[in-house]
């Protein structure tokens, strides 16, 4: 079992969405299940439920690692059953949501969703893309190499030629400078 530290509201970290969202119990009264309006925090890995705002200690955590969100019109009868949503994991616990709206449903499922892509990808985001494949494939001592001849050639403009095993096509009417 996945140990979560309970946090008050405010001490939840980086949160990334929060607002009020009617909850699914899990137990069934005579008349049904009952909905309960929580204080919903989600910050980069988990989702908390609070009673209210203010509370300061969760009714429930959850990692969202492995779980999978999507609009779920179906848990609802009434008029808002466009505002429903579930968080689902093979052998764990389902969790059922109405939003405020439609919309705020859709901004839930969106952000969770960003966010499972996020903790599923191996890889750490990386703005000079280019460079990165450029030299995975590269044995150290020659990743220095490449990397200080590319910056060198970089700095005399845009016509660039490598040395060894020239990967870019020379077009017609352009010649590459010669070192």
């Amino acid at each position: 079992l996945e140990e979560i530290t309970p946090r008050s509201v405010q001490d939840t970290g980086n949160i990334l969405k929060q607002g009020y969202l009617e909850k699914k119990s899990r137990e069934h009264s005579f008349f049904g299940s009952e909905w309960q309006k929580r204080w919903c925090v989600l910050n980069r890995s988990t989702f908390y439920y609070y009673a209210n705002e203010k509370s300061k200690q969760p009714k429930g955590t959850f990692s969202i690692e492995h779980y999978s969100a999507r609009l779920a019109p179906q848990l609802r009868k009434d008029s808002r059953k466009r505002c429903c949503f579930e968080l689902t994991c093979s052998g764990k616990r389902t969790y059922e949501f109405t939003a405020p709206s439609p919309a705020e449903a859709e901004e839930w499922v969106d952000q969770i969703q960003f966010l499972l892509k996020d903790l599923s990808s191996l890889t750490i985001p990386c703005d000079e893309e280019d460079e990165e494949e450029l030299y995975n494939d590269v044995d150290s001592s020659e990743s220095m190499t490449m990397i200080s001849h590319n910056t060198t050639l970089n700095q005399d403009g845009p016509n660039v030629e490598m040395e060894e095993d020239d990967i870019y096509e020379v077009m017609p009417g352009t010649q590459p400078n010669p070192e």
